[in-house]
């Protein structure tokens, strides 16, 4: 199953500086617990913006226009097409969350099957939204699930989930 995750501000924003502009240790924890061993695809951008760290027990693929960008680690695959990622993810039989950035989810818009959007209940400066275009009319929400703040979380936040609405 090819699946969005993302978290954006009541705005939709969801980053500054290729960086989220929030920490929020229990959606990550969500973030961990959804993607723990399966595939996680990200831009170029939020990768160097993640300072290249990569997230223990998932295998991260790196979608990049540029030719020569390469990784040390074996965690990590390189790859310059959309084409080039759909054709590896049909030839194995793990789920492929795409990430982000905006640029990204966008480009994979047509082949997501579910979502997990996170909305944190505040608005945060910064320079990157979520597609403007995207259409969430070819999706149903499914369960919602609130988060109150607390001594480890500075904001509310709701987790949405989404499927994709079967076409006749």
């Amino acid at each position: 199953m090819i699946i969005g995750i993302w978290a954006e501000d009541e705005a939709g924003l969801i980053g500054e500086a290729d960086k989220m502009p929030w920490s929020l240790p229990a959606e990550q924890q969500h973030f961990k617990e959804t993607t723990m061993n399966q595939v996680i695809l990200m831009g170029r951008k939020t990768f160097e913006g993640m300072n290249k760290r990569v997230l223990p027990g998932r295998i991260s693929i790196i979608l990049t226009r540029d030719e020569t960008y390469q990784s040390d680690n074996e965690k990590v695959l390189i790859m310059h097409s959309p084409k080039e990622v759909l054709d590896w993810y049909h030839k194995q039989n793990k789920d492929l969350f795409i990430t982000g950035g905006a640029e990204i989810l966008a480009l994979f818009e047509s082949e997501l099957e579910l979502l997990y959007r996170t909305v944190v209940h505040e608005k945060f400066k910064g320079d990157t939204y979520f597609p403007s275009t995207f259409d969430f009319g070819k999706f149903k929400l499914v369960s919602e699930k609130f988060h109150d703040k607390d001594e480890r979380n500075s904001y509310t936040f709701t987790i949405k989930k989404y499927e994709k609405v079967k076409q006749p």
